[in-house]
């Protein structure tokens, strides 16, 4: 028989129901009453006809009302679509459309762009948070453990990718792929039942979403951060006696900042996780000294969170990898061409197997099959495997540069230009050119107050590359264009590339 994801908050509410799993401001809850909010919720579902297969869409910051609907969903087989509240309506409206959601769920502060939304959307029901009818009005209400609609292979969970290229694509994932990625994070990135964990990655990335499933399956408490600042976190560090959390690296790089601000008590801190983009070495070294190690992770939406891990105890000087696969996780390089694996050391495309390999794309069975071949999926990421097993990560095959039948990495340029001080941003794409094919154009956003010419950036880039491999032209920008969930559009840098060469 398989199993069903929302029974996990119900056998978590049966070994430790009095146990207080989440902290919102002054509200705790615990594990016995959100099972008993994720019944209501799944009773409120069924009394609305919405049922297995059906979509609700939540366009929610971090809090406990999320939980309630995604465990109460998940055990009538509705799968819940996380929406990324940084959206413009237009974006929203494509992806409530698209996910068929007959339901959603929204903040209050979220009324005024929702009013607009519903007059682009026909959806069938609309609930708030705090308003009339309200989710507190739906608790109240005895209900009982559901029979479980959904298990296994179904899916439970749909999160909408950047769309860095065109429209986001849907990715499904399904009861196992989140029971398998609960047990890789928990085996190998050290979260545990005794920990208190700041919950502050928002839950529409999946690096925000994976730790609220860790958690129920470690039983531990969640305290929840709808909006980060950096103050705040460190108060709340102090006060809830977090011990671990999930961040990004500007979260990182603001921590570091303010702590002579704040000067908490930061005793209770056992590690801090890092995702989304490689950690710089000053940021895992800063927190060194103040004696909270930093581990970071590789994770992808289709591989339902964490590919690989990088902590301390590995080995120190590996920082700059990504580190080793979690457990049940399998990993290899294959040539961009050939699709065969290749040799330690060599640079070729991420190949992911095993169970947290999602199972769909909604809508999109063309875009599925061309990622997923026999159980593999094919990230689209470059990297290579060194002798001891680490993984490195060194671009996206889409944004590698061809010059001169040489490969050169946006990557790496981006990494070394990043390292100059009057630059504060910074994006390389390949420029056509007659003569070598592409050459490599780097858009560079100033520090404040800084002045660096073109050929000082160019000079710079030689004396830490290989020449060939030094940009050839610098564009000096107020900004960089990026989605909604802060990635840069290197897509229109490349069109503007394209117009101006």
């Amino acid at each position: 028989m398989g199993m069903n994801i929302g029974g996990l908050l119900a056998s978590r509410a049966q070994m430790m129901g009095d146990k207080i799993g989440f902290v919102h401001g002054d509200r705790s809850i615990s594990f016995r009453e959100m099972n008993n909010r994720a019944n209501a919720f799944a009773e409120f579902l069924t009394d609305k006809g919405i049922r297995k297969g059906d979509k609700i869409a939540l366009l929610c910051k971090n809090n406990e009302d999320v939980v309630a609907a995604f465990f109460g969903a998940a055990k009538l087989g509705v799968i819940t679509v996380m929406v990324n509240w940084r959206l413009q309506v237009a974006e929203l409206q494509y992806i409530v459309e698209h996910s068929d959601a007959k339901l959603l769920i929204f903040d209050e502060v979220f009324s005024s762009v929702v009013q607009e939304l519903i007059q682009l959307v026909n959806i069938e029901h609309v609930l708030t948070r705090q308003g009339t009818p309200s989710l507190e009005e739906i608790y109240v209400k005895d209900a009982a453990e559901p029979v479980y609609e959904s298990i296994g292979d179904d899916p439970v969970l749909m999160m909408y990718t950047s769309g860095t290229t065109g429209r986001p694509k849907g990715a499904l994932l399904s009861h196992y792929n989140l029971q398998a990625a609960s047990v890789g994070l928990s085996h190998t990135i050290d979260w545990w039942e005794q920990d208190t964990f700041l919950m502050v990655a928002p839950f529409f990335h999946i690096g925000g979403f994976a730790p609220l499933i860790t958690n129920v399956h470690t039983g531990a408490t969640m305290v929840f951060m709808e909006d980060f600042d950096p103050i705040a976190a460190w108060k709340i560090i102090e006060k809830e006696r977090i011990t671990t959390m999930m961040t990004v690296p500007a979260m990182l790089a603001f921590l570091l900042k303010t702590y002579p601000i704040v000067k908490p008590d930061i005793s209770s801190i056992r590690n801090i996780t890092c995702g989304a983009s490689a950690v710089p070495a000053p940021l895992i070294l800063g927190f060194r000294k103040l004696g909270i190690p930093v581990q970071q992770v590789y994770g992808i939406t289709e591989y339902s969170g964490a590919v690989t891990f990088w902590k301390e105890s590995q080995h120190v000087e590996k920082y700059d990898s990504m580190g080793k696969p979690v457990m049940q996780g399998m990993l290899n390089v294959v040539d961009i061409e050939t699709k065969e694996p290749i040799g330690i050391g060599c640079v070729g495309e991420i190949v992911l197997g095993g169970p947290q390999v999602f199972v769909g794309y909604y809508k999109n069975a063309e875009a599925y099959e061309a990622a997923v071949q026999n159980g593999r999926f094919y990230t689209g990421d470059l990297g290579y495997i060194d002798e001891q097993g680490f993984l490195y990560v060194v671009d996206r095959i889409k944004d590698l540069i061809i010059s001169g039948g040489e490969n050169i990495y946006s990557a790496e340029l981006e990494l070394v230009l990043g390292q100059h001080p009057s630059v504060a941003e910074v994006a390389v794409v390949g420029v056509p050119n007659e003569k070598w094919g592409e050459v490599p154009r780097a858009f560079i956003v100033k520090a404040p107050e800084a002045e660096v010419t073109e050929e000082e950036v160019i000079h710079f880039c030689k004396e830490k590359l290989a020449s060939y491999k030094a940009v050839k032209e610098v564009v000096f920008v107020d900004q960089l264009p990026r989605n909604a969930v802060g990635k840069i559009l290197k897509s229109t840098l490349k069109d503007v590339s394209v117009l101006t060469s």
